[in-house]
């Protein structure tokens, strides 16, 4: 025998029939569908600005690469017609469109003087062989490895690692990776907060130096030049052992003569606290 089905009250015909009935019940009925359309209406807001500030950003994209695309369309027009009497003019016109296409002097005497020597040697005959030819450059280019990127930093030690760059550059925060990534090969860091200019500079550097596990100097008394600040720096990791001492500076722009004899200064306290640094100055113009 089957047992009686029970009906909870609040889900009872009943009930809802009162529910709807009574004002409140409508109300607050009303109250919950609006507030369900507003969320739905948000989320679809949402959802149509994300897809369009996509689809802005891959616009940007492609109108970036404009420029090369429309110096680049010259070389069908040059290896169409191709002849072996005009190898000269046509890969010196092919020079220079790459040159105009942003590939760099290094990366397109480097792809010419290759398609000269296949042609020297016979072993380009045409316009669509050097064509194919000048695509399996470019893509060897593209996904060849890079050379040896370590760090040339000597045998002294500590080695010391400068860096300089306009305001907004990232300097800090690279810094930071740097640390991150020398302590993890198990060096021995110690960090320089030389941007005694930036209110936070110090702030951030010692978050890092605490998120990697490394030392780090400061002006204490908040009065140091940051050619002191970097000099005890140094001292100090002369004196303890350290194997790299990275040093911070405030951003600034190359046209402002004052501050760049700054970095004169900073960089003749290094080399008088230890002959040969900095090692390594490096330049940061934008974070990526």
């Amino acid at each position: 025998m089957a047992a009686p089905s029970r009906v909870l009250p609040f889900l009872s015909p009943a009930a809802s029939a009162s529910v709807r009935a009574s004002p409140y019940g409508r109300r607050a009925g009303l109250l919950r569908c609006a507030a369900a359309a507003g969320q739905a209406g948000f989320f679809t807001r949402l959802g149509r600005l994300i897809k369009e500030k996509a689809q802005s950003d891959v616009d940007k994209l492609f109108s970036g690469f404009s420029k090369t695309r429309e110096n680049l369309s010259v070389v069908d027009e040059l290896l169409t017609y191709w002849n072996l009497a005009d190898t000269d003019r046509v890969l010196d016109e092919l020079e220079e469109a790459l040159l105009v296409s942003d590939f760099g002097p290094k990366i397109s005497f480097r792809i010419v003087d290759t398609l000269r020597e296949q042609i020297r040697d016979g072993k380009l005959k045409s316009g669509a062989e050097i064509k194919e030819a000048l695509k399996s450059c470019i893509l060897e280019l593209l996904t060849s490895k890079g050379g040896n990127s370590e760090l040339q930093l000597g045998f002294r030690k500590p080695a010391v690692i400068m860096i300089v760059g306009v305001n907004g550059g990232g300097k800090t925060t690279s810094l930071g990776k740097l640390a991150y990534r020398f302590k993890n090969e198990g060096a021995k860091v110690l960090m320089a907060a030389g941007d005694t200019f930036r209110a936070a500079a110090r702030d951030q550097l010692e978050v890092w130096a605490e998120r990697t596990g490394s030392e780090i100097v400061i002006d204490n008394d908040k009065k140091a030049k940051p050619p002191a600040v970097l000099s005890q720096a140094v001292k100090r990791g002369k004196r303890e052992g350290y194997d790299l001492v990275l040093c911070d500076t405030s951003g600034r722009l190359h046209t402002n003569y004052g501050l760049m004899e700054e970095l004169v200064s900073c960089k003749k306290v290094l080399a008088k606290a230890l002959p040969g640094a900095p090692n390594v100055c490096r330049v940061y113009i934008q974070r990526i």
